[in-house]
């Protein structure tokens, strides 16, 4: 009870000190607002692209593997990326594919895709260099896609190569303006395809790639439009792993699959690029490491002078009421009590500044979320940390001050002009 009285007695004190110097306490806020709002706001800014950027790498999948003619990073161990090392390698095949998924033990499915672009029209409406997406089968098992009108290829069609597709969203709004798609012809490079599906909506990932912009053809039927022998278009093969196997054994199973394909010899070096969605997400760890650290650097700068605007002020107030602690004292006032009379007024005015620094960034948030397609949370995570930070502050640029107003003489105190 003596405890939580002696909170209480030094929370009002310290009310009352802010409320009565009300300019001062506003510059005081300012200060601690500006460097909350600066260090939070950097930090919910990464904290976001993280997450978006994590988000894109779990689309294309914990455990695929994309075989394709050169490698996503630079080899372990090595800053330089070896391009004409790579220049002249094999692209991976349609025959590759259909090789793998047929002596491969670990695997659930493949699927061999490039991309190239061409001029779609539907009518009067035409749209110029439209991604158009050739694949085997099996990408809507390996990429997790859903189709939303219609329906998917059937084994035939992707096997004969027929002239059907499956468009995204974004490709069925632009064309058909709001109208069924399904069972519509579209004219690519002067062929006609029957529009038999519409894929669900899946939004753009970091990588700025969306399946809601692509049209999706058979890749046999690509073969009659593109020439792709010897030729790099992106060839890849993406190869979709079984639940629970281990990724050691799975990525040594296709590494010795594409070797024995290729006709390697022992000693000779991989012709081909196996690529992990996990090599990348260890290049984006090292990344956010170094962001946060120069983040944290850039906002302490600024809550750090807001620190200092707080014990300016708090030296200030010592001097102001240097009569009423000696008056405090000498009716039996302990110092400690001293002490956290001023600790507190500086914890408040510091808290305080926080919380309009955290309102600030939660409105811009908001802002931002409206008017852009990137989306910015202000997690609970990091509004704990601004209150804290912000705690933090008050207390260090509250303790020397508290510990002068603590262990002024009582005579000399009251007797102070």
């Amino acid at each position: 009870m003596l405890l939580l009285r002696l909170i209480y007695e030094s929370f009002s004190f310290a009310a009352n000190s802010l409320t009565a110097n009300k300019l001062r306490t506003i510059l005081s806020l300012l200060g601690v607002t500006i460097g909350i709002f600066a260090i939070i706001s950097v930090f919910t800014v990464i904290d976001s692209l993280e997450g978006f950027i994590r988000d894109s790498l779990n689309s294309l999948g914990s455990n695929m593997v994309y075989v394709q003619k050169m490698p996503w990073t630079p080899p372990e161990g090595e800053t330089e990326y070896p391009f004409w090392k790579y220049q002249n390698r094999p692209v991976p095949t349609l025959e590759e594919t259909e090789e793998v998924i047929r002596r491969a033990q670990t695997i659930d499915n493949a699927a061999f895709l490039f991309g190239f672009g061409r001029k779609v029209q539907y009518g009067s409406t035409t749209l110029d260099n439209a991604v158009i997406m050739a694949t085997s089968g099996g990408l809507m098992d390996v990429w997790n896609l859903e189709i939303a009108q219609g329906r998917y290829f059937t084994d035939s069609e992707m096997r004969n190569g027929a002239p059907a597709a499956v468009i995204g969203h974004e490709i069925a709004d632009q064309l058909f303006d709001g109208l069924d798609p399904v069972g519509r012809t579209i004219k690519i490079q002067g062929q006609k395809f029957n529009i038999i599906g519409v894929y669900t909506p899946m939004g753009q990932d970091a990588f700025g790639t969306s399946m809601d912009r692509y049209i999706h053809i058979s890749v046999v039927k690509s073969y009659y439009m593109i020439d792709v022998r010897d030729r790099d278009r992106g060839q890849t093969i993406c190869i979709k792993a079984k639940d629970n196997i281990d990724t050691d054994k799975f990525m040594a199973e296709l590494e010795g699959i594409m070797r024995t394909i290729r006709r390697l010899k022992p000693m000779e070096e991989n012709d081909f690029a196996l690529n992990e969605v996990s090599i990348v997400a260890n290049q984006f760890d090292q990344f956010f490491v170094v962001f946060n650290l120069a983040g944290a650097i850039i906002g302490g700068f600024s809550i750090l002078v807001g620190g200092f605007g707080i014990a300016n002020i708090m030296f200030v107030s010592v001097k102001e009421r240097t009569k009423i602690i000696g008056i405090q004292k000498s009716l039996g006032a302990k110092r400690y009590f001293i002490l956290l009379q001023f600790i507190f007024e500086a914890i408040v005015l510091s808290v305080i500044g926080g919380v309009i620094g955290l309102m600030l960034i939660y409105a811009g948030t908001i802002i931002v979320n409206q008017s852009t397609d990137f989306t910015i949370v202000l997690t609970t995570g990091n509004i704990i940390n601004g209150l804290m930070i912000s705690s933090v502050i008050g207390f260090l640029a509250g303790f020397m001050p508290a510990r002068a107003a603590a262990k002024l003489d009582p005579v000399i105190a009251i007797n102070s002009v």
